[in-house]
């Protein structure tokens, strides 16, 4: 099986360095997708929004096909349905994968040992009810706490760590020797297991809404691929990203999420009628802003 960091430079070479985030917000979701569930409640409305989800999913899938290398669904917004939910992710992940794109499951899980290893098994393992291609990851209980899913990077999966987000709490934790220290973590995986490319499969979450610290990290991780959230809806330009990026346009891959998949405000109405429009000409602007 190819490393992760591979599969990832092939599609990006493919495609564009970005990755469209799935982060399906049922308020924000189409008109007649929303009458489904608006009026039921419990079970019904969750089961009812599930479907929903399902039917919104696929249509951003079928949009984003062929045209960027990756998707990252957000597992919060499926998690909220419960079971229901749960299958739907199921599905949308195993879909996805089946047309060619790479899935980046943003979970963000982290824990002891054991537990990290549940969350392995169940969220990257191929045999498990996910079985996503890379996985975002928290360091904050320790080395200790990642190394199940580094063993799953060691097998040809991915992962994110959390390093630098883009939220503006995050830096009251993370500037300073903690951050350092989760990079030389990344850095000693990926010396470890960096292919011919020169990139590893362990991946840093760096936002592009601290620009002056991205020049730091790339030069402090020179065999790490960065997640890059923050452009768009959150503030960052085009212009704020291109430090993520080597000397030959490779190592970053620039997530949008809303500023895709949902409408403007004057879009709305337009969106509530014909959703798909609306997606090509957001996909459009994210694949200017970063064609090769």
């Amino acid at each position: 099986m190819l490393s992760f960091a591979e599969r990832l430079q092939a599609a990006v070479e493919r495609t564009a360095p970005v990755c469209v985030g799935l982060d399906p917000r049922l308020e924000l979701l189409p008109r007649p997708l929303r009458e489904r569930f608006e009026h039921k409640s419990g079970e019904a409305r969750r089961l009812a929004a599930a479907e929903a989800l399902a039917d919104w999913c696929a249509v951003v899938i079928d949009e984003v096909v062929d045209r960027v290398p990756a998707i990252k669904p957000q597992v919060a917004f499926f998690e909220q349905l419960g079971a229901a939910g749960w299958a739907v992710l199921e599905v949308t992940v195993a879909a996805a994968r089946r047309r060619g794109l790479l899935v980046i499951l943003d979970a963000k899980r982290g824990d002891i040992g054991s537990t990290a290893e549940g969350y392995a098994r169940a969220l990257l393992d191929d045999g498990g009810p996910i079985g996503a291609d890379a996985l975002t990851v928290s360091p904050y209980l320790g080395q200790d706490s990642l190394e199940p899913f580094v063993d799953r990077a060691r097998a040809g999966k991915g992962l994110f760590v959390l390093l630098r987000t883009s939220n503006p709490g995050g830096t009251a934790l993370q500037r300073g020797a903690l951050s350092e220290q989760v990079a030389t973590w990344i850095r000693g995986w990926n010396e470890e297991l960096a292919g011919a490319s020169g990139y590893g499969p362990v991946g840093a979450v760096v936002g592009a809404t601290l620009a002056e610290e991205i020049p730091h990290w790339r030069a402090s991780m020179p065999r790490t691929w960065f997640l890059v959230p923050g452009y768009g809806a959150q503030g960052a330009s085009a212009a704020d990203c291109r430090p993520c990026f080597d000397a030959r346009g490779l190592g970053a891959l620039v997530n949008s999420s809303r500023g895709v998949t949902f409408p403007t405000p004057a879009e709305r109405d337009w969106y509530d009628e014909a959703p798909r429009p609306v997606l090509r000409r957001h996909l459009d602007a994210l694949l200017a802003d970063f064609a090769p």
